[in-house]
């Protein structure tokens, strides 16, 4: 099977109707592939993005803002270690979004993700982003009173309020220049419990673990609600979500990988064409340099 014939039932491009329940966080597609063959596939995706990359850079027409979201243990961090490791690190910028400083908190809130947007011909990659500020922010309403927001401003329709900002925002980002290329990686409740009961097994994974793990634990049902909210808000066809099973890690790059390679070739970056000027350069130092020949 072709990377792109496993993307289909994940990209989430009108949210309306858009359920969790839809995908199975176990899913595979029917695939059963041992772990050579899975990284063999995933080596050659991986070496396709480095090619298309390289073009994106030398091109610097266009910048691709690449958002993970998930709950904790869902494998954000394996993903962009796994399928970005074969890109230049001069063209491509990693940002871990953790608890807002206090200077986060004195501005909007969307001010820090976008303050760390990819400039032209970058990727930027975000580990986490403005939609915690749906997700954590909406789950845990004490989070939402330390952001200082008058009280005037803060009602029922907040929600729906900030899913409006951040579908503009997208809008805004895609007609500058910058695609965005959103994914929820869709771990099970008992999935992630194995994993964290690995991590407290394993000396050198503990210091992955946080007590306040096990309290987003309690708040699921909470934390799942606010996904299948967010998502239905803001899954647009300029910017839709890639909703993709996590159980399974190898099947999880692989469809990361294949959706953005879709990405990439759907912004087709070129390498540019050499000007008059640069051509007679080109020419001059082949002639010098066939001299040193002689």
């Amino acid at each position: 099977m072709k990377l792109a014939k496993l993307l289909k039932p994940y990209v989430i491009e009108k949210g309306r109707h858009f359920r969790l329940k839809q995908v199975d966080p176990d899913d595979t597609r029917g695939l059963d592939l041992d772990r050579d063959e899975a990284d063999r596939l995933l080596k050659t995706g991986i070496e396709l993005l480095s090619e298309m990359q390289e073009r994106l850079y030398a091109e610097r027409r266009w910048a691709l803002l690449i958002i993970f979201q998930a709950m904790d243990a869902a494998g954000k961090d394996s993903v962009i270690k796994h399928v970005m490791t074969g890109l230049n690190p001069q063209g491509c910028r990693v940002y871990s979004f953790r608890a807002p400083s206090e200077e986060e908190l004195d501005h909007d809130f969307m001010w820090r993700s976008m303050s760390r947007l990819p400039e032209r011909c970058h990727i930027g990659i975000f580990n986490r982003s403005y939609y915690e500020e749906v997700l954590a922010v909406r789950v845990h309403k004490d989070l939402l009173e330390r952001e200082h927001i008058p009280k005037a401003l803060v009602g029922p329709k907040i929600w729906k309020q900030r899913f409006e900002d951040i579908n503009a925002a997208e809008r805004h980002l895609g007609r500058n220049g910058i695609a965005v290329c959103k994914f929820f990686l869709h771990v099970s409740k008992d999935e992630q419990r194995k994993r964290f009961v690995d991590r407290l097994n394993q000396p050198d994974k503990h210091w992955k673990f946080s007590p306040a793990d096990l309290t987003a634990r309690t708040d699921w049902d909470a934390y799942m609600e606010a996904y299948e909210e967010m998502i239905r808000a803001t899954a647009t066809p300029e910017a839709p979500w890639h909703v993709v099973p996590a159980d399974q890690k190898w099947f999880t790059r692989l469809v990361v990988a294949a959706a953005l390679i879709k990405k990439m070739q759907a912004l087709d970056p070129r390498y540019p064409e050499p000007t008059p000027e640069l051509k007679r350069q080109i020419k001059a130092a082949h002639a010098a340099l066939a001299r040193e020949e002689k």
